[in-house]
């Protein structure tokens, strides 16, 4: 490969993992408001996952790159950029599309520095799933030390971030996870449920009495969203943040979700069900936030669960496993200079 080449990876249909290409190609050049980011690490989300699989409005066109955080270094940057140099360690939540690639530009007012001794693969993890976690919990939910939360999905990305930074805030936690990660759950100091083999809302009202406080749901569904409000007791807040319900139902339950979320919100019985705040705006609470979650990853306040690292080749690897489920953590690509 040419030096002034780079490797991407390209949905190139909708389908399953083996849609998958890496593509060879020149490397792109910035914009004068952008930076070229030598990417180390990419996180990979089950949004990408599931915008591979389905076609669905707002959902990009393929061809394209999928992946939306990175971690790298600063290799170019545009005629206008005042606010990284060039060699400088940064991280950024694209907002769009185009992680999974050697080399990506990116706005510069996103790049936000990193401590140059931090691990790439661990502060991948951070970018978009404990900015997510910290968001919903602080911006959504307002949680308050010793409020009652429940985590669906608690051993994935984001439920293991929710559970570390609930810790930090002091909370009662209790967390869904199939029967091989509820250990995981626990370590993190929730109370584990088997979803599989427990009703989670009599499991609740047994443990708590006359509920939790919090919920934060990413499976989404109209059934699964109505228990997870069930659970709460009177001036709850019900969080959703994801359809990983799509992974069996397809995205037919993504328009179900949004009108039961709709519905829960007129309901008049002290409850609410807050939609989450954009965290890919890149504003002073997106700068702050990540250096905030940065310092905490420094001073070991947090410690990422990385499910696996797998090079960036491997791509179609890594989706396959997350696709398998039951993963708990993140899983990262890395590029050979990580």
């Amino acid at each position: 490969m040419k030096q002034t080449e780079h490797q991407r990876v390209v949905v190139a249909q909708r389908g399953g993992p083996e849609v998958l290409r890496v593509v060879q190609e020149p490397r792109p050049e910035p914009a004068a408001d952008e930076v070229r980011v030598k990417v180390l690490a990419a996180g990979i989300s089950g949004l990408d996952l599931m915008m591979r699989r389905y076609r669905f409005p707002g959902f990009p066109k393929v061809p394209y790159t999928p992946g939306v955080d990175v971690v790298g270094v600063a290799d170019k940057t545009g005629e206008d950029v005042s606010t990284v140099e060039s060699g400088q360690f940064v991280a950024a939540l694209l907002g769009t599309q185009g992680g999974y690639a050697e080399y990506v530009c990116v706005p510069a007012e996103k790049a936000v520095p990193v401590p140059a001794d931090l691990d790439p693969v661990e502060v991948a993890c951070v970018v978009a799933n404990y900015l997510t976690a910290y968001s919903m919990m602080h911006r959504a939910a307002g949680v308050e030390s010793g409020d009652r939360v429940l985590i669906q999905g608690a051993a994935g990305g984001v439920g293991t971030a929710l559970l570390e930074l609930g810790s930090l805030s002091d909370l009662e936690m209790y967390g869904t996870a199939s029967a091989h990660n509820l250990e995981l759950v626990s370590s993190l100091g929730a109370t584990p449920i088997d979803y599989r083999s427990e009703d989670f809302v009599e499991r609740i009202r047994s443990l708590t009495g006359d509920g939790v406080d919090v919920v934060f749901d990413p499976v989404g569904g109209g059934r699964q969203l109505r228990r997870s409000y069930q659970t709460l007791r009177t001036g709850g807040r019900l969080v959703w943040f994801g359809v990983a319900a799509t992974s069996r139902s397809g995205v037919r339950v993504i328009p179900a979700t949004l009108a039961t979320r709709t519905l829960l919100a007129l309901i008049p019985d002290g409850k609410k069900a807050p939609m989450p705040k954009d965290i890919d705006k890149p504003n002073d609470w997106y700068r702050s936030s990540l250096a905030t979650l940065f310092d905490y990853l420094a001073t070991g306040k947090i410690k990422p669960i990385v499910a696996a690292s797998i090079p960036l080749t491997e791509a179609a690897r890594a989706h396959a496993l997350l696709e398998a489920g039951g993963v708990g953590g993140k899983v990262v690509l890395v590029t050979e200079e990580s």
